[in-house]
């Protein structure tokens, strides 16, 4: 129990902070807050995949663009309501996520990170090169949710739709974590062979985790475009998978309270050094360098272990 404090205290803290963001009334750092729970929500996706199941995945980029690009289809040519869309958002990365991930997940380390990585990047080009996409410059004026009749203009509304999701993902992933599902994924990042021998269908579970990870980028996604009122190709780069990589591995793998943190460095900490113009990024880089050689592991690691988690840990330690 005594473990688990500081953590909880941490979590105590960053919620009340979360909390008071909103009612100090900055437009500058609420702009900032917002993007850093997208990305947290982003990385809740992400660590299903890295932290839960031990996949790698460097274009997870593409799914927060397929969410994303849903709804401004479905908000531009369609009648169809926010509060439709963004499910149907989630529920077209997932499909897709399942798509790719069936021939994918076959693969093996660095193989698997490569095919990620084009996958993320062959969507990005899809979507530049597609006319009902609005092409490079992308899809803009996008009509505004209503809710009881009452379009919502309030960038406050927003901050708080997206804290209240990744609320929801918090409590999904612990869930899941928790499961018969968190188990098989525990003896596929493991032992793959040792699952395998048991009964546990590696490629399934592996696609599962794909699926839901996927999921959690399209709802992220789709919140993300109507906050804006605009989408275009420019915002799903590279760039963007790597820092929700960098807030899971840096946060802790497979840890929730971690995943916060690291993402609050990775997304928030160079907003902090913004004065420091060109030389903010070396610094950012020169502290995300000092804390993985601190911390190789991650800040926060996982307190949650299962007996057979446990039995692994004691089995690397003997050997």
């Amino acid at each position: 129990m005594s473990k688990q404090l500081p953590t909880r205290i941490l979590a105590a803290a960053g919620l009340l902070l979360a909390v008071l963001i909103p009612v100090i009334g900055n437009i500058y750092w609420l702009g900032v807050g917002f993007t850093v729970l997208i990305f947290a929500i982003l990385a809740i996706g992400m660590n299903i995949v890295v932290g839960y199941a031990g996949l790698l995945d460097l274009g997870y980029a593409a799914f927060f663009a397929i969410g994303s690009y849903v709804t401004a289809l479905l908000m531009t040519y369609t009648d169809c309501s926010f509060w439709l869309a963004w499910p149907l958002s989630g529920v077209a990365a997932g499909i897709f996520g399942m798509i790719v991930g069936a021939p994918t997940l076959r693969l093996r380390t660095d193989y698997l990170a490569i095919v990620t990585l084009g996958f993320g990047e062959i969507t990005r080009l899809v979507i530049t090169n597609l006319d009902v996409t609005g092409g490079p410059t992308g899809l803009y004026n996008l009509r505004e949710p209503e809710a009881f009749g009452v379009s919502i203009e309030s960038q406050t509304a927003y901050y708080w739709a997206a804290l209240a999701m990744l609320l929801a993902g918090l409590a999904v992933s612990a869930l899941l974590r928790r499961s018969r599902l968190g188990t098989a994924w525990t003896y596929i990042r493991h032992d793959e062979d040792l699952a395998q021998a048991i009964g546990i269908n590696p490629i399934a579970v592996k696609l599962t985790a794909y699926g839901l990870g996927a999921i959690w980028g399209g709802l992220a996604g789709a919140l993300y475009v109507e906050s804006a009122g605009a989408v275009s190709p420019t915002s799903f780069t590279f760039t963007q998978s790597l820092l929700v990589v960098i807030a899971v591995l840096l946060g802790g793998q497979g840890s929730l309270p971690g995943v916060l943190v690291g993402t609050v460095l990775a997304v928030g900490l160079p907003e902090v050094f913004r004065t420091a113009d060109s030389w903010r990024f070396l610094i950012f880089g020169i502290v995300l360098v000092a804390i993985m050689l601190w911390r190789p592991r991650g800040l926060i690691r996982d307190s949650y272990r299962t007996p057979l988690e446990k039995a692994f840990a004691q089995d690397a330690r003997a050997d």
